[in-house]
């Protein structure tokens, strides 16, 4: 089952708590009670793969709600960027009317963001690069309507805080999926000086492919739904380092 089923067919997700399962309950209503009991009769038996998929709804519905409030800070949602909302998550058809009512319901919601931001970071402490992610399905998002509104800015910069990263972090994320395909400074995709040695710079990539490897990823928690975003991740990478080698001439 694919993760938009599994947010509201009752597969994982239920006992989320706090108020991405406030916010879920308000949405699947009877859903969640029916599978609740059936967590408490069943979830010894399978409590790995119901902590895995719990994650995976966590990390889908923290994109939703997150998304959704990012809206309200700039005051609209244009179409280019629901259809890259669409697109980028592979969203089925028979899918998006729920999905579109949880994006409402944490529109209109009196949860700030920034208690999404801290439970979903609460479930991922150990793991940054999938924080990265939804970061930078954030920024993809936000990006679609072929501008950055400076409320957006500061937005995603407060929940990059939330989530624990500096402001190089989010610069280099900025760079990675908020500019367009070749247009971000390959320097600052890598997160590196303009005066760093052919060594670091080494370094560093190899360090960021193996962190952002989607397989890796993957078992940390980021649905398979979102390995677009992981690849288009990994291709600004690749692409980063092979201007700077173009650029030093090096092999």
């Amino acid at each position: 089952m694919s993760i938009w089923g599994k947010v509201l067919g009752g597969v994982a997700g239920f006992a989320l708590g706090g108020p991405l399962g406030a916010l879920l309950g308000a949405v699947a209503g009877h859903a969640v009670d029916k599978i609740r009991g059936q967590d408490v009769e069943h979830g010894a038996h399978h409590g790995h793969t119901r902590r895995d998929e719990e994650r995976q709804v966590a990390f889908t519905l923290a994109v939703i709600a997150l998304s959704a409030k990012m809206a309200k800070a700039d005051g609209m949602v244009t179409r280019d960027e629901v259809d890259a909302f669409k697109r980028l998550f592979h969203i089925p058809a028979h899918e998006m009317a729920n999905v579109a009512s949880i994006f409402d319901r944490a529109k209109t919601s009196t949860a700030g963001y920034e208690m999404y931001a801290q439970q979903v970071a609460n479930l991922f402490p150990h793991e940054p690069q999938v924080l990265e992610e939804l970061l930078g399905s954030l920024l993809h998002i936000a990006k679609a309507d072929g501008v950055l509104h400076p409320a957006e800015m500061h937005y995603l910069w407060n929940v990059a805080q939330i989530f624990g990263f500096d402001l190089a972090t989010f610069e280099r994320l900025t760079a990675t999926h908020g500019s367009a395909p070749g247009a971000a400074d390959p320097y600052e995709v890598l997160g590196v000086k303009h005066d760093a040695t052919d060594a670091a710079i080494k370094s560093t990539y190899r360090k960021l492919i193996h962190e952002n490897h989607p397989d890796k990823l993957m078992a940390q928690g980021l649905p398979q739904e979102f390995i677009d975003l992981a690849n288009e991740k990994m291709a600004a990478i690749n692409a980063a380092y092979d201007a700077i080698k173009k650029a030093r001439g090096l092999k």
